[in-house]
């Protein structure tokens, strides 16, 4: 890293035209592109980086979630096999000593046979996190060598009986392990392998003196991947904490948002009385565009529910966000039926698929520029009949 001058070329400059090739496909559909024109520019302009993705960009929300337990090698293995654009390698919590692993949450007793181990029964605790009383076994409580004698289950196995056939397989990776792993994936298949992290409770953890975002940036300098053209994307639900990589990194960063009437915990902590709504406000978004490149938002602020969790109208948000130069990748689309909106599902079976690929239709018509899935297969099927209707 440079200066703060060159922090600031690089995020007024390349790292938005980084993010530019999803920007593209939202002019695209600005401008009343096909989805098969939209896709054909984000592939074809400019050659590499962000550029090479087609858009809709399919993001494999923590690896293929739908068909292995989440942040596994093997779930992301699954989602490049598959074909995901991106995969979202890593949730990133740090442990005792200070290393950062991939875990939806610190706690782990849902993601983990920690319960198995009579050794760690005493770590077994009850915090406050984030303004909710949690119980269980938390990473920070743990060395990485204790960790790593741990392995992966099924976080949903009501919804994903298939994927405890796996529990017990795979171990905790670390983010430096994922880097790694990202390189020689790249390697072998001969075509730039991206990954999306998402930096989990970064107030909470910098009040424990775990702070998140210096030991990313030292981790991503250490593999050269801290640059605007870097193959990592940055996310984070808390705005400040993307301010701060901001001032630390010049990969593309991205704000998630969750439910409109909720308060992103950073302002909860420092009294910020905004939520969510004022967020994805035009003045919101400009705000936003001056230190992000795009925002994560809940599929709800795409288009909301009704009172039975049938789809309506779509908002303006992602024309809003595009009238700013931000990229928009919401979250979560999954197969099976109480995931998906009401008159999407098919049966009451909580492990059924439903008509996703509805769905995905309803989704990729408001012009949004990619989607997390915990079923990659699935998406890229959706896009390649959107693009080619």
């Amino acid at each position: 890293m440079g200066t703060q001058e060159s922090n600031e070329r690089a995020g007024g400059t390349g790292r938005r035209a980084l993010l530019g090739a999803a920007v593209l496909g939202a002019g695209g559909a600005v401008l009343g592109l096909s989805g098969t024109a939209r896709a054909a520019d984000a592939k074809h302009a400019g050659g590499g980086g962000v550029k090479s993705l087609s858009v809709p960009t399919i993001i494999g929300h923590r690896g293929a979630s739908g068909y292995r337990p989440e942040h596994t090698l093997g779930a992301y293995q699954l989602a490049l096999d598959m074909g995901a654009d991106i995969v979202e390698a890593g949730d990133l919590v740090p442990t005792k000593d200070g290393h950062l692993v991939c875990r939806h949450e610190p706690e782990i007793g849902g993601t983990t046979d920690v319960a198995d181990h009579p050794e760690f029964a005493d770590r077994k605790a009850t915090k406050v996190l984030d303004g909710v009383s949690t119980t269980g076994w938390f990473t920070e409580d743990f060395t990485l060598a204790e960790l790593k004698t741990l392995r992966a289950i099924e976080r949903i196995p009501a919804n994903r009986p298939h994927n405890t056939l796996y529990n017990g397989r795979w171990e905790i990776p670390t983010f430096e392990e994922v880097l790694k792993w990202q390189d020689a994936q790249t390697r072998q298949r001969g075509k730039q392998v991206w990954i999306y992290p998402e930096l989990k409770h970064p107030t909470y953890f910098r009040k424990l003196g775990l702070g998140l975002e210096e030991r990313v940036a030292k981790v991503l300098r250490k593999y050269r991947k801290d640059r605007w053209n870097a193959p990592v994307i940055l996310q984070s639900f808390e705005p400040t904490s993307i301010q701060r990589l901001n001032k630390l990194v010049d990969n593309p960063l991205v704000v998630l948002l969750s439910g409109a009437t909720t308060r992103p915990w950073d302002f909860v902590d420092t009294g910020d009385p905004r939520t969510v709504a004022d967020l994805i406000k035009p003045a919101g978004l400009r705000e936003i565009a001056s230190y992000a490149q795009g925002i994560g938002p809940t599929l709800d602020l795409v288009i909301p529910k009704d009172a039975a969790g049938n789809l309506t109208k779509p908002t303006t948000l992602v024309a809003d966000a595009h009238k700013v130069g931000l990229v928009l990748h919401p979250w979560t689309l999954r197969n099976e039926n109480p995931f998906l909106p009401a008159n999407f599902r098919k049966g009451t079976d909580a492990d059924a698929y439903g008509d996703v690929f509805g769905a995905y239709r309803a989704y990729f018509a408001t012009g949004i520029d990619g989607v997390f899935t915990d079923q990659p297969d699935t998406g890229l099927l959706a896009r390649e009949d959107y693009v080619n209707r």
